[in-house]
């Protein structure tokens, strides 16, 4: 008689954890569905639950927060002309101000960013509650160029540029821009136009750092084929078919015209 341990199958592909389920819908943040499940305010088939990880199905199982059933979410997708000295977070630890203040009072559902712009930066700024597109977007593999102008004290010369672009080492990381180009240059200091098409923590100010520069300013102006063009600082537009759809690391390219 054979007395191993039965194997225990995994869950089918389509059931994730409860927490993970109620992100996708675009209901709310992944973490803020953990703390709403654990409060008691989520039910699968009229049973309360409070394990953010029960294997759960939204296409066979009826999922409800405070007792109103939930659908899919509309999909939302917008781009935000992020000004300096806000933080990228629905609610911040220490009280500063962040950029979810600029959509108040436009009855919008819940919306993540899509990528980071840190306190000091500003610019271009994603917003979506299509996690699986901005999963795509955000992904290394992907290497989705994204264009900065930056100002820096003092003015690089053409061997700063090419070791910007050839890489340095900070923290024992290696850090390179994809391509980098004088903008226009005064006497105190200059603009950059930078590419990366990877996302490292601080890495364009960590970079320059490297090479003796303070930068002053950091401005995203495009994502891949979307800029930022004119849209005044704070204010924000949702994106067209055409520009979600340019931006979907997941749709494949079109074949070239013969």
């Amino acid at each position: 008689m054979d007395k191993r341990s039965p194997t225990v199958a995994p869950p089918p592909a389509s059931r994730h954890g409860l927490a993970r389920v109620l992100s996708k819908l675009g209901v709310c943040s992944r973490s803020e569905a953990e703390r709403r499940i654990r409060a008691g305010r989520v039910s699968v088939d009229g049973r309360c639950v409070r394990d953010p990880e029960r294997p759960t199905d939204a296409a066979c199982e009826r999922i409800a927060l405070d007792g109103v059933a939930l659908g899919g979410a509309e999909r939302v997708y917008l781009m935000l002309n992020k000004p300096r000295g806000l933080v990228v977070s629905a609610a911040d630890e220490r009280g500063r101000d962040t950029v979810y203040a600029l959509f108040a009072g436009a009855g919008l559902p819940w919306l993540g960013p899509v990528g980071r712009l840190d306190k000091a930066s500003e610019g271009l700024l994603l917003m979506s509650n299509d996690t699986a597109w901005a999963a795509a977007i955000t992904d290394p593999r992907t290497h989705l160029d994204k264009t900065y102008h930056v100002q820096v004290a003092g003015v690089p010369d053409s061997d700063a540029l090419a070791r910007m672009r050839s890489g340095v080492v900070a923290d024992g990381e290696r850090l390179a821009a994809k391509r980098v180009a004088l903008l226009r240059a005064g006497s105190r200091n200059a603009w950059l136009e930078v590419v990366l098409d990877e996302g490292r923590n601080r890495q364009i100010r960590r970079l320059l750092q490297v090479l003796g520069f303070e930068t002053l300013r950091l401005v995203r102006v495009a994502i891949g084929p979307l800029e930022l063009g004119e849209l005044g600082k704070g204010a924000w537009r949702p994106l067209s078919a055409a520009e979600v759809a340019a931006l979907d690391a997941r749709t494949p390219a079109s074949p070239p015209a013969r």
